[in-house]
C-alpha cells in the first residue's frame, strides 16, 4: 500500500479482470495501454497540480505547457472517465482521487510515473518484453543503449529520482524489518548496496551498540553519509563509495543485501555473492532481504524484474542453490513483510 492508503498498482484497477466477464471484452481492458500512459503523461505535464481549486480552461494550460490544445483536451476527457478530473463550466479540475498525482503528494506515485524519472523510465522496459522472453535478458538496454545503472551514472536526475523512489518504497516497511530480524546477535554489520541508508540508519537507532557499514555508488554513498550524519550516526555508520562487484569490507558479523539480488541474473547475482562470503569468513552471516517467488512476490514483479534488469523473484529452492555454490547454508526464512522475507544463511565451515 501506498502511504496515501492506496495500491501501488492502482491504475491497473481500471483494466483489472471482471471475474464474471471472461469474454474477449475483459482480455482487452488487461491489454490496454492506454490508460496507462495517460496516467504517466498526466504526471510527466504536472496536470494534477495545475488543476488544483477551481481548474483551469484547457487553452491557457495547453500554451502553459506548450501542447497541442485538442490533444490535450482528448487526455482530459480520458482522464475525467478515469476519474482523476472533473469537467467545470470552463475547463477541468483535479479531483480528490485525482490528487494522488500531486507532485507533493508523498505518496510515491510521481517518481514511478512521471516518464523523466527512473521509475517511469524503466517501466516503458515493458514494451520490449518479447525480447525477454525470447533472450532472457533485459530489455532496458534494448530500449535505451545502455543497462539501467548505467543509465543513472549517465543522467544524475534520474539517480535522484530513483534513490528517492527507493526511500519512499521502504519507509513504510522498515520499522517490521527492524523488528523482525534480531540484529542484537551482531557487533557489525555491511549493508552492501544500501542505497541512502534509511534501513540501516533505522537498525542502528534500534540497537546502540550496533555498528554498520554502508556500501553503495559515489552519489547515493555521498547521500547516505549526509543522512547518517544528520540522524547523529556518523560515529557508529561508516560509508565506502564501491560497488558489490568489488572487494568489500571484512570482518562484519553480517552482510546484508536488501532488494539486491533480484536485480540481477544469476551470473551477477553469483559474483555478488561470492564478494559476501569473502568478506563474511570465516564466521560472518549473510542475510538477503528481498521477495521470494510463490510466497511473498508476485507474478507482476516478476516480469518487471526481468524487462528491467534481467533478473527474476528467485524461488526458495533457488537461493538455497545460488548459496549452497559459496558454501552457504540457509538456516531460516522469516516473513517480514507483505512483500519480503529475510533469508539467514552462514559459511557452511562456520559451525
Amino acid at each position: 500500500m501506498g502511504s496515501a492508503g492506496i495500491p501501488l498498482t492502482w491504475p491497473a484497477l481500471w483494466f483489472s479482470v471482471d471475474h464474471d466477464d471472461d469474454g474477449p471484452d475483459a482480455i482487452l481492458r488487461m491489454a490496454g495501454l492506454a490508460t496507462p500512459m495517460a496516467l504517466r503523461v498526466a504526471v510527466t505535464l504536472g496536470l494534477a497540480d495545475r488543476l488544483l481549486g477551481d481548474g483551469a480552461a484547457v487553452d491557457d494550460v495547453a500554451a502553459e505547457l506548450d501542447v497541442d490544445p485538442v490533444a490535450l483536451d482528448l487526455l482530459l476527457g480520458h482522464l475525467t472517465t478515469l476519474g482523476v478530473v472533473a469537467r467545470t463550466s470552463t475547463g477541468y479540475r483535479t479531483t480528490p482521487f485525482g490528487e494522488h498525482l500531486r507532485a507533493d503528494a508523498d505518496n510515491r506515485l510521481t517518481d514511478l510515473l512521471h516518464l523523466d524519472t527512473a521509475g517511469g523510465r524503466a517501466e516503458l522496459a515493458h514494451v520490449d518484453l518479447l525480447h525477454s522472453v525470447r533472450t532472457g535478458r533485459a530489455a532496458y538496454p534494448r530500449r535505451y543503449g545502455r543497462d539501467f545503472y548505467t543509465d543513472l551514472d549517465d543522467h544524475p536526475h534520474l539517480r535522484e529520482s530513483f534513490d528517492r523512489q527507493m526511500s519512499r518504497r521502504f519507509r513504510d516497511q522498515v520499522p517490521r524489518i527492524v523488528a523482525g530480524v534480531d540484529w542484537s546477535r551482531f557487533a557489525s554489520v555491511v549493508d552492501v548496496g544500501g542505497g541512502a541508508g534509511s534501513l540501516l540508519a533505522a537498525v542502528l537507532e534500534a540497537h546502540p551498540d550496533l555498528r554498520g557499514h554502508l556500501v553503495d555508488l559515489d552519489r547515493t554513498a555521498a547521500e547516505a553519509r549526509r543522512a547518517f550524519d544528520a540522524r547523529g550516526l556518523g560515529d557508529r555508520a561508516r560509508v565506502t563509495a564501491g560497488s558489490f562487484f568489488d572487494p568489500l569490507p571484512a570482518g562484519a558479523d553480517a552482510y546484508l543485501l536488501f532488494d539486491v539480488l533480484h536485480n540481477w541474473d544469476d551470473e551477477h547475482a553469483h559474483r555478488i555473492l561470492a564478494r559476501c562470503v569473502e568478506a563474511a569468513r570465516p564466521a560472518g552471516r549473510v542475510l538477503v532481504v528481498e521477495g521470494i517467488g510463490g510466497l511473498r512476490a508476485d507474478s507482476e514483479s516478476d516480469l518487471t524484474m526481468l524487462v528491467i534488469f534481467g533478473g527474476r523473484e528467485r524461488r526458495l529452492e533457488e537461493f538455497r542453490a545460488l548459496g549452497a555454490a559459496h558454501g552457504l547454508v540457509l538456516d531460516s526464512v522469516t516473513e517480514l513483510t507483505d512483500h519480503r522475507c529475510v533469508l539467514d544463511f552462514r559459511i557452511e565451515a562456520a559451525r
